[in-house]
């Protein structure tokens, strides 16, 4: 006879800081294929951050997109396959900064210029 137990409730993390040095908040929207976490302008010297369980199966992604005045940025924020449990990225005046399991820091996502018509 087989017996599954449930599967402890693993908890995830991730964190998304504003460093720009020119005082302005950073419009942080992300989401994955099942949760939308919505739009935050997260003012400098702070970050926001969001818990979850990934998917038993393996398969839970998470995407960011960035807007700074005319500067736009996107990336994997959590990839269930090769992300560690605790993810920190932060946001600086050329891109986006993450760091694999605590090492040097290194830019992941660089600004985008979008120009108006």
């Amino acid at each position: 006879m087989i017996i599954f137990a449930p599967r402890p409730s693993v908890q995830e993390i991730v964190y998304v800081a504003n460093n720009v040095t020119d005082g302005k908040a950073v419009i942080v929207h992300c989401q994955s294929g099942d949760d939308d976490l919505g739009g935050f302008a997260v003012a400098v010297g702070y970050r926001i951050h969001w818990q979850f369980s990934p998917n038993l199966f393996g398969g839970t992604l998470f995407w960011c997109k960035l807007a700074f005045e005319d500067r736009r940025a996107s990336f994997v924020a959590y990839d269930q396959r090769t992300s560690p449990e605790t993810v920190k990225w932060t946001v600086n005046d050329d891109g986006v900064y993450g760091k694999l399991h605590g090492g040097t820091p290194y830019l992941h996502a660089a600004w985008v210029r979008v120009f108006a018509n």
